[in-house]
């Protein structure tokens, strides 16, 4: 068995305020008589993923009451690994310090339009720093956290009860309807343009719905008239969201940003749920490529791999780095394209835990407009949604939602394990 030795990469970063854990695991209040801006922390990489905070276990409907052992078909979940803890230090100058990531956050958001968050982002510039910019989908996905439900219903227009948000609440403002009519409006606005179209022609921009836990695209106007999202300001770590690929030449590539390995293949089939969990024992008990340590990724993990400079219709691939081997199949309307790849993430909404998280490396589909007989790309190529964990029946012909997004009980796999 190979070993390869990982370099960290320590960077010194400025904060506003810093504080560290205490007995308790929990984060100490920060001083608030700390001058912001003079304290540092080292990052052991430079894009450490945070972890997705889903602890609960799921079968393929509801939660499970006891830990599932190597044994069971629903062994190897999100909830099996632990990465990175979630910590966050409130600052006394309203903004939020990552204590994971090394960002600095805006604890509050505005709403505006594209043309409006570049003039608020110029005029922020002129305040203490001169470093804030727009975050990348990569940096606003390391605030996702998927121990919240999904919002969406037949009812948007009331209050959701008892629902918890898919971002921390208790550091960051958060609020429903923030940017629309309907409860699950609260996209936030990303810099992070698509390479292609969607919706048949227009120009798109990923966001995060943290009310309904999903990446998009979004439409930066719909009839000349610019739309409005959410927007937070970044600071800090100008490293994260960068990956820094390796060739291991054994079939595996070492990412030394985020100290994880993954299979340079992927699973050369599609599978449901608890056979994606499965496969990856039955791939252990092989010792595939020399490890018997691999997983299926968590949502952020995978969505870590994700090129957004790629695309279908821009670069004639799937949105992954060419170090990776990927699988084309033949898709609904008879396309051609790339998979959508499973995670081991429990995507929970209000009354069930039936569906998980994946995430699109070829066109997000979609249904669009309703009664389309052939699927267009409705949410873009590195856009994250959910899906049933396995065939319950439904009839999704037609899609599924408002854009008629394709719904399929089978995704492909790419594993991962943690670097020694």
């Amino acid at each position: 068995m190979k070993h390869f030795v990982i370099t960290s990469v320590i960077l010194s970063l400025s904060f506003s305020s810093f504080s560290c854990s205490n007995d308790n695991g929990e984060i100490d209040s920060p001083d608030k008589d700390n001058d912001p801006g003079n304290n540092t922390i080292e990052l052991s990489s430079s894009y450490p993923i945070v972890d997705t905070r889903q602890t609960a276990f799921y079968d393929n409907n509801s939660q499970l009451t006891s830990t599932p052992g190597k044994s069971s078909q629903f062994y190897g979940q999100d909830a099996q690994f632990t990465g990175h803890t979630p910590s966050y230090t409130a600052n006394s100058d309203e903004t939020v310090t990552d204590n994971v990531s090394g960002l600095i956050w805006e604890k509050g958001y505005q709403r505006m339009t594209h043309s409006e968050a570049l003039a608020y982002l110029e005029e922020k510039n002129k305040g203490d720093y001169n470093d804030w910019r727009i975050p990348s989908i990569k940096e606003l996905y390391s605030l996702m956290q998927f121990n919240g439900t999904d919002v969406s219903s037949v009812d948007m227009e009331s209050e959701p009860v008892a629902a918890i948000p898919f971002i921390d609440d208790t550091y960051f403002d958060f609020d429903y309807f923030a940017n629309g009519s309907r409860a699950i409006d609260v996209q936030y606005y990303s810099s992070t343009k698509y390479t292609g179209l969607t919706m048949g022609g227009n120009e798109t921009v990923f966001g995060l719905n943290v009310a309904d836990g999903r990446i998009k695209g979004y439409l930066y106007s719909v009839h000349g008239a610019e739309k409005d999202y959410c927007v937070k300001l970044v600071r800090g770590n100008t490293q994260y969201g960068i990956n820094k690929f390796v060739d291991n030449n054994d079939k595996t590539i070492t990412d030394e940003a985020t100290s994880l390995m993954w299979d340079k293949e992927d699973s050369g089939a599609a599978m449901e749920w608890s056979e994606a969990l499965q496969w990856a024992q039955t791939m252990n008990a092989q010792n595939h490529r020399g490890y018997s340590d691999w997983r299926v990724p968590n949502a952020k993990e995978l969505q870590s791999i994700v090129d957004y400079t790629r695309s279908p219709q821009a670069t004639n691939s799937a949105a992954i780095d060419p170090v990776f081997d990927i699988s084309q199949i033949t898709v609904e309307g008879g396309l051609d394209d790339y998979p959508f790849f499973w995670t081991g993430t429990t995507h929970l909404n209000q009354r069930s835990a039936s569906a998980a998280v994946y995430i699109c490396f070829g066109e997000a589909l979609g249904f669009f407009p309703m009664g389309s007989t052939t699927p267009i790309d409705v949410h873009g190529a590195g856009a994250q949604r959910s899906d049933p964990k396995y065939d319950n029946g439904v009839d999704y012909s037609s899609g599924h939602g408002p854009q008629g997004d394709v719904v399929r009980f089978e995704h492909y796999v790419r594993l991962v394990r943690d670097v020694e």
